[in-house]
């Protein structure tokens, strides 16, 4: 059965092209940090119901509305998986999907969508689909199904090649920083730590969660190396580090990255 087609209205908060990431869940036990979802839906009562579920699963997930949300969303969170909605408003499901691929985005997309002919799973698998569900679908199939594709994506191609935030561009396979034009010289363990904050925005990291997975709790290393290293990333790649905009602080937690 098709779930959640009931008159539950989402909840509040932008979900279209130019939305901020909404990442609510907490961090699945499994994983030392969530699995960021990207759901584009343009039937809001399923997207509320599947959003609800995958959450429910320990994901961060967020919704996209539309072709161009879709793409915003992309480029902004670095989602790790997208369930794909084919019939949309702006540029269709198969549209958005050539664009990712023809992009270099390599993380795994599931066509969910009622069009159950043959010819659009042929396509959609063409276009670089990695699953395909038809509607109606029953949530624990797609639920396995997710966790199936996350287990099968090789390592390091689930979040995107490219992360951009302001003038600054990370070149995450070539391990290359540049602001503008302008190569930024990072060490190794800048690098390593603007990368873990990076590729999981809007996660709010603790300085011990810093240390276990930039330095790995090395004995010597305390929680003010993570502050002296946070600042030289603002000092390099903030516009104005005394007031940063995208590696903020999180009060009594530790350090967050806003796209």
């Amino acid at each position: 059965q098709l779930p959640y087609t009931g008159s539950a209205a989402p909840p509040p908060g932008p979900t279209g092209s130019h939305a901020r990431p909404r990442y609510l869940s907490t961090v699945p036990a499994s994983h030392s940090v969530p699995i960021r979802v990207l759901i584009v839906e343009d039937n809001d009562d399923l997207a509320f119901g599947l959003r609800r579920t995958l959450e429910a699963e320990g994901y961060l997930v967020r919704v996209a509305s539309n072709g161009d949300g879709a793409l915003a969303a992309v480029k902004e969170a670095a989602p790790q998986l997208i369930i794909l909605d084919l019939m949309m408003p702006g540029p269709d499901g198969f549209s958005v999907l050539e664009r990712l691929r023809r992009g270099g985005h390599t993380m795994p997309v599931l066509i969910l969508s009622a069009r159950s002919d043959e010819r659009d799973k042929l396509r959609g698998f063409r276009s670089g689909a990695d699953d395909f569900v038809t509607k109606p679908f029953g949530v624990r199939e797609l639920v396995a199904r997710v966790a199936a594709l996350l287990r099968r994506a090789p390592s390091g191609t689930a979040a995107s090649e490219r992360i951009t935030f302001g003038t600054v561009e990370i070149d995450v396979t070539a391990r290359r920083v540049t602001r503008g034009t302008t190569p930024v010289a990072l060490t190794p363990l800048e690098l390593e730590l603007l990368l873990t904050l990076a590729q999981h925005p809007g996660v709010a990291f603790s300085r011990q969660t810093l240390l276990r997975d930039v330095w790995g709790h090395a004995p010597d290393v305390r929680t003010r190396t993570v502050d002296l290293h946070v600042a030289e990333l603002r000092r390099k790649l903030e516009d104005v580090p005394a007031e940063p905009r995208h590696i903020v602080t999180v009060f009594k937690t530790g350090y967050r990255f806003d796209p």
